[in-house]
């Protein structure tokens, strides 16, 4: 019985020595949003048993067979894809909190921003720089980050770029993983071009799409791919020119495709014609797809296990930790930005742990600078266990000069167009100065000088002209008795107002920006309501210059300016005005401190609620009347101490102090379309917090009902509001970013 035993393993084994094993490779062509169809290709070859022994891609088959390469499985792939926001990383979209206080507001208010030097419009490379991108895959590829050869990699890989100055295909198999394969996914005007070395890559798919003969090369035996590539369009199809372009560009590739497919040893091909390369919201069904047209050579893959003794991947070890210990920090690349710069840009510090969370918040600040053109970094372990050092490289703007256009209508200031010109390094390495000129129905400026030092005390410059046509309410500008004498409750006005500033700033706790400064003010209100002596003047209300100097302290955290989702928002104003000119006969010094609070929260995904309160009251002589609290109206960017309030006009709740408290519920019935509805209440006029009205019910209440398109203009808005005091309703409109 032993000697049979024993005759039939020996059998056996000589058998699986017979087996011939063979060596099988993995092809995975580009296609963008159409290359998802691979990772439902790899949960059926996955399911199979079947062991992938070198993988090639290009484009996003470079993306994906990198992420399969390194440990992932399809099923790994598909959670994590589903996961990602596409828009986000194609849009180069930087969460609002990651830019500068400075940044931010200078960001909110364009709709156009082209690079202009040497009096010459430069258009970007790309509409995205790939940051997003490459962040997104460098914490996936975290666990592999040690490995500079790809061929050392869980299973070796190797994609295709195209060298833009030589138009020659570079073969990547070593460096840095993830600017590799995003080097051969830079979807040519989609991503600008990545640079390796002394090459300047773009998308591999531009010189090899199916790099099949180059896995062949490395010794596959057995050769699987899968194609996503268009193919030819009938006449019927061709209708536009974007179409037509895209056929010309596709005849060299599907030609070699026809010999390579035959090269091929089991050839998957998912059905992508309805899908474009920036399909990525139906990356669902392409994934579905995709898994259907494995499916269909399930027979022809289970032939494959034939030749394979060890058809099951080893799991690798992919998890992230929620924080990371860097001890070393190296920067490279860096000329005109100091270390320090970098550094406090990325709040980090070397010998320090932090949470990755917070790492990406860092790289988020650093590019929201947009002194960078790309950022590139590894993390890489350390010696210590669980220890990274980090290698950084840096690529700083050329174009220190750009110019900004954008439009705007509302209710106040009517029709307006934005011309600004923004200049970096003016006079020194870290300075910013912006010019708006504000062209139509009134004439305005707006120019900011700023010398950024981050946490350190940045020194600043402001100037602003700003006008407008309005009849507000006569408590504004006279007292008691010259209302009761005249009779008139609302006067027409034209109001001049420019502002000029010098203040210090710093970061305080991170996060709340503290200011310091010294303020001119030049303001003169006039009408032509009331008579004067001389037919032909207008008469003066105010005529004014006023010195002052205050201090500010600000904390932003809203995901958006004008439909916040979260986020917790904080602006404290407190001004001394100690001098005025001699329009102001008999002028005493007096102060006025205002703040406004808020606080953002979704309720779901759609369903947004967005609470805040202000307030603000005057100390000191009370007859200086054009400086005090004015309520009503809708917007942002409003000067001096105009506050919005639905349900009235703008300047008609008056008075030396106030205070409000709102409400809107925010609901986007589709994305970008926006229904509110909200409310406000009040209590405004003058001395309220000596009187104790402050604490009373509220004297004034509006609602009002809105519809919002948010637009790459800004936001287009119309509000239908109502007073229960009034008894009347009023409508507003708005037309682009507030300026």
């Amino acid at each position: 019985m032993l000697s049979v035993f024993v005759c039939v393993q020996m059998h056996a084994q000589f058998h699986m020595q017979e087996r011939p094993t063979k060596k099988v490779g993995l092809v995975l062509s580009g296609g963008g949003a159409k290359g998802l169809a691979h990772i439902g290709a790899l949960q059926v070859i996955d399911s199979l048993g079947i062991k992938i022994d070198y993988v090639s891609g290009t484009s996003m088959g470079a993306i994906i067979g990198a992420l399969y390469a390194s440990g992932y499985s399809g099923n790994e792939l598909d959670s994590i894809f589903r996961q990602i926001n596409f828009d986000a990383i194609i849009n180069d979209a930087l969460p609002r909190a990651s830019k500068a206080f400075y940044e931010r507001g200078n960001s909110e208010k364009y709709a156009i921003s082209l690079p202009f030097e040497n009096f010459k419009i430069k258009l970007p490379s790309a509409l995205s720089r790939g940051q997003n991108a490459y962040n997104a895959l460098s914490k996936l590829l975290l666990h592999v980050s040690h490995i500079d050869s790809f061929d050392n990699l869980p299973i070796p890989f190797f994609c295709i770029a195209t060298n833009i100055e030589t138009g020659e295909q570079v073969i990547l198999n070593q460096g840095n993983l993830t600017q590799s394969i995003l080097a051969s996914g830079a979807l040519p005007s989609l991503f600008q071009p990545v640079v390796i070395g002394d090459m300047v890559l773009t998308d591999g798919g531009v010189v090899n799409n199916y790099p099949i003969d180059e896995l062949r090369a490395k010794g596959a035996d057995i050769i699987i791919g899968i194609d996503v590539q268009d193919g030819l369009r009938k006449r019927d199809e061709l209708t536009a020119a974007p179409d037509v372009l895209r056929q010309i560009n596709n005849f060299r590739t599907i030609n070699t495709m026809k010999v390579k497919s035959k090269k091929t040893d089991i050839y998957i091909k998912p059905d992508i014609k309805d899908f474009t390369v920036v399909s990525f919201d139906e990356g669902a069904l392409i994934v579905k797809n995709g898994k259907e047209a494995a499916l269909d050579k399930a027979e022809e893959l289970k032939t494959i296990l034939e030749h394979q003794e060890r058809p099951y991947r080893a799991k690798v070890k992919k998890e992230i930790g929620d924080s990371i210990q860097i001890n070393q920090i190296y920067v490279k690349g860096n000329k005109r930005y100091t270390r320090a710069y970098v550094l406090g840009k990325l709040k980090i510090k070397g010998g320090e742990k932090i949470s990755y969370k917070t790492f990406e918040k860092g790289v988020n600040n650093l590019v929201a600078t947009n002194n960078f053109d790309s950022f590139y970094y590894e993390i890489v372990k350390g010696e210590q266990e669980e220890a990274y050092n980090l290698f950084a490289n840096v690529s700083e703007s050329q174009p220190t000069t750009f110019l900004k256009l954008g439009i705007h209508y509302d209710d106040l200031y009517k029709s307006a167009a934005l011309i600004n010109v923004t200049k970096k390094r003016f006079l020194f390495n870290n300075d910013i100065a912006s010019l708006d000129v504000v062209l139509g129905d009134h004439v305005r400026y707006n120019f900011e000088y700023l010398i950024d030092k981050g946490f350190y005390w940045s020194i600043g410059l402001r100037s602003r002209y700003n006008a407008f046509n309005k009849g507000i309410s006569a408590q504004l500008l006279l007292d008691e008795n010259e209302i009761e004498v005249s009779g008139i409750n609302k006067i027409d006005v034209e109001l001049e107002d420019q502002t000029n500033q010098f203040y210090l700033q710093t970061l305080f706790r991170k996060d709340f920006a503290l200011g310091l400064g010294f303020e001119h003010k030049r303001l003169e209100v006039k009408s032509e309501t009331l008579s004067t002596t001389n037919p032909n003047d207008a008469f003066l209300f105010e005529n004014t210059d006023y010195f002052s100097v205050f201090g500010t302290l600000k904390l932003d955290t809203y995901d958006n300016r004008y439909f916040p989702k979260r986020g917790v928002y904080f602006d404290g104003d407190v001004h001394l005005y100690f001098a005025a000119s001699h329009f102001n006969e008999g002028f005493e010094d007096f102060s006025i401190a205002k703040a406004k609070m808020g606080y953002a929260f979704s309720i779901h995904d759609k369903l947004a609620i967005n609470l805040g309160v202000s307030g603000g009251f005057k100390l000191g002589d009370k007859s200086t009347q054009t400086l005090d609290f004015a309520l009503g109206g809708f917007g942002n960017n409003l000067i001096n101490n105009f506050i919005p309030f639905v349900g009235y006009d703008f300047i008609s709740l008056t008075g030396n102090s106030y205070v409000k408290a709102a409400a809107m519920a925010d609901y986007e019935i589709f994305k970008n379309h926006h229904i509110t509805l909200e409310g406000n209440w009040a209590n405004v006029e003058d001395d309220i917090f000596e009187t104790g009205e402050w604490f009373t019910l509220p004297d004034y209440r509006g609602y009002a009902i809105g519809y919002a398109l948010d637009t790459f203009i800004g936001p287009i808005q119309a509000k239908y509001s109502y007073s229960t005091e009034q008894k009347k309703s009023i409508w507003y409109f708005n037309v682009g970013f507030w300026f």
